[in-house]
């Protein structure tokens, strides 16, 4: 007989899913947060900001944007290591599979990689979870780390639960393995965020992590508790809850986006493309003539909202100057 992770699925559980797929088709009808770079762009940062702030990382979404611009920026050693760890985590999940326990070893490579020296292996000695001066969890023994993710591996690959399930299932299971000596928290929550994009590529853009950095103290005894009761239902709950009003947050700042993104933007959007185009073949393919109002009313609210990019930043007013659209 395959193995099943302990956990009930409760009323509150499926009512959950309903609540979350419903939503997600109202994000889906209008402006998806996957059109806007710059909306994608601050969750990202967001992302980041809130699954390192929930281990103790002080570095606030400023900074860490800066980081990720290549700017310059005042910090510990260990709290840049840990910011530039979760860029490149997160940057390269699209190419990374969630039922590869290969990836996931990479992943924490590129997590932690500055931070500890077996960064891409499980751990090879006994760890605790403390909480203060307590310790609350005791992990399995460091010989059937290996074993025990394979299982959890298998069983993710072949389960017929709804995704919401399986990711939260595997979060509190890996969890409670705890197969690293370090980092396995911010790994716990990026690999859900994976089997979720896999479900729906909007969950690459949505920053679940920083509401839960919001919730911190009721996901940790979330996670106790489900511990203590040798069943994840309390777990998947939480995490369903959190999902469910990170979509309503972000479905509010779809439609303020949407809102504020005029008719002439919209067009210009449609003509551009991929492709580096001058004013003048902008200009040609909208069928305007007149240069004051192309700048005014497409051109700089376009630039403005981080929808198009300049290919020469430094000279905005160059003759040569080109324009893209950000995809």
């Amino acid at each position: 007989m395959s193995y099943e992770p302990p956990f009930t699925i409760t009323p509150k559980i499926t009512h959950l899913i309903g609540d979350i797929a419903e939503t997600i088709g109202e994000m889906q009808q209008g402006k998806n947060l996957l059109d806007s770079p710059k909306l994608r762009k601050e969750n990202r940062i967001k992302t980041i900001t809130g699954t390192l702030a929930i281990e103790g990382n002080t570095l606030t979404e400023e900074q860490v944007s800066a980081v990720l611009e290549g700017k310059r920026v005042l910090g510990t050693v260990k709290e840049l290591a840990e910011v530039r760890g979760a860029i490149n985590a997160y940057e390269q999940l699209t190419t990374m599979s969630p039922n590869s326990v290969g990836d996931l070893l990479k992943a924490h490579q590129l997590m932690m990689g500055e931070i500890m020296n077996d960064a891409g292996q499980y751990r090879k000695k006994s760890v605790g979870i403390h909480k203060g001066k307590d310790v609350v969890h005791i992990a399995p023994q460091a010989k059937r780390v290996a074993s025990l993710m394979k299982t959890l591996f298998e069983w993710m690959a072949t389960s017929e639960h709804h995704p919401l399930i399986v990711s939260s299932v595997f979060h509190y299971e890996f969890e409670f393995i705890h197969p690293f000596t370090d980092g396995n928290g911010r790994m716990g929550r990026l690999w859900q965020t994976l089997i979720l994009s896999r479900w729906k590529p909007l969950f690459y853009s949505l920053p679940l992590e920083n509401l839960i950095y919001e919730n911190q103290s009721e996901y940790y005894d979330a996670l106790a508790l489900a511990d203590k009761k040798a069943d994840s239902e309390v777990f998947i709950e939480f995490i369903l809850q959190s999902i469910h009003t990170t979509l309503k947050r972000n479905l509010e700042e779809n439609d303020q986006v949407g809102d504020q993104v005029s008719d002439q933007v919209k067009k210009l959007l449609l003509v551009m493309k991929d492709d580096w185009l001058s004013k003048n073949e902008i200009m040609g393919k909208l069928g305007l003539l007149h240069q004051p109002t192309f700048r005014k009313n497409y051109l700089k609210p376009a630039l403005e909202k981080g929808f198009i990019v300049m290919k020469d930043p430094k000279s905005p007013k160059s003759p040569k100057q080109k324009y893209k659209r950000i995809s």
